[in-house]
């Protein structure tokens, strides 16, 4: 999610036209706010940008109908999209040239869903619930293969994939796990914090999957848990009886809206801060796309 934000701060300072977005870069309203304060403009469609602009395609990926129609405009596409969301793009790409029919599991109209499921539009089944699972038909169980939403919890992921295995025994699987690192770190480290607090803020948007799924993990181990996309959001009263509050974030979240929640905890309630180890601490980098590193900066 920083390596997105990072394409469009970069392309501002190096490409000499109006920069657009496609939809949010990341879901964080923050993030966008400042990136619009820098001077992007955000769009819902490529038909709103002016023929051979700059269109920026955000963390999340887009379909090849976007795609196609981008390239239809003359627009100067950079290409946003997180790695580990291009690499399961790859893999559908992969599994249809074999031959196999691809499942995926995610949630209906997520920016990343609707992107993972136009690699191959109306060949894609989608898989939302174990319920789904139970109930998916598919042409040939034994040329069958699936991939994942990166966002998804790793507890309801680990189910839906064991009932599609039950049905499916054929059923063929990604070569590593599909699910962004940043997230199931975040993930594992919620549950830690539910072992030792009464209540676990996560900072993150509304429309956030990740930040989401942090708060139901949490609530899945029996202790409150509240979404905040920032500091305004909170109120005292949920911290009544709360003797220890841990704070987590979502994986596109700036560091600086977490401290914030944190300063105002200390402020607001003299609480002591006690960081978690280094365990999972995120030391992965990705290099922003080619054709954008190669440029000079003009600003």
């Amino acid at each position: 999610m920083e390596r997105a934000i990072e394409v469009v701060e970069e392309s501002l300072l190096k490409i000499d036209s109006p920069v657009y977005v496609r939809h949010e870069i990341v879901h964080n309203q923050r993030v966008v706010d400042d990136l619009r304060a820098k001077g992007a403009t955000f769009v819902e469609e490529v038909d709103q940008i002016p023929e051979g602009a700059t269109v920026i395609f955000s963390a999340h990926g887009v379909s090849k109908d976007v795609q196609s129609q981008a390239g239809a405009r003359g627009l100067n596409a950079v290409d946003a999209t997180c790695p580990l969301v291009t690499k399961v793009h790859r893999q559908v790409a992969r599994w249809h040239r074999l031959g196999y029919e691809v499942l995926l599991i995610g949630h209906e109209g997520h920016p990343e869903v609707e992107g993972t499921m136009g690699q191959l539009p109306g060949r894609i089944q989608l898989i939302e619930s174990v319920g789904d699972a139970d109930q998916i038909e598919v042409r040939d169980p034994h040329r069958l293969a699936y991939v994942t939403q990166t966002t998804l919890s790793l507890d309801d992921t680990k189910g839906i994939i064991a009932t599609l295995k039950r049905r499916f025994p054929d059923l063929a699987e990604p070569p590593t796990d599909d699910i962004c690192y940043a997230t199931q770190n975040r993930q594992v480290a919620i549950k830690r914090l539910a072992e030792i607090c009464d209540l676990v803020i996560v900072v993150g948007a509304a429309n956030s999957s990740n930040s989401n799924r942090l708060v139901e993990v949490a609530e899945s181990y029996g202790i409150g848990a509240r979404r905040v996309a920032s500091v305004a959001e909170l109120r005292d009263e949920w911290f009544e009886g709360a003797a220890t509050v841990g704070v987590s974030s979502g994986a596109s979240v700036p560091e600086r809206l977490v401290t914030e929640v944190i300063d105002h905890l200390k402020s607001r309630f003299g609480a002591e801060v006690e960081e978690e180890d280094d365990a999972y601490r995120e030391d992965v980098n990705f290099p922003l796309p080619q054709a954008l590193r190669a440029l000079p900066r003009i600003r």
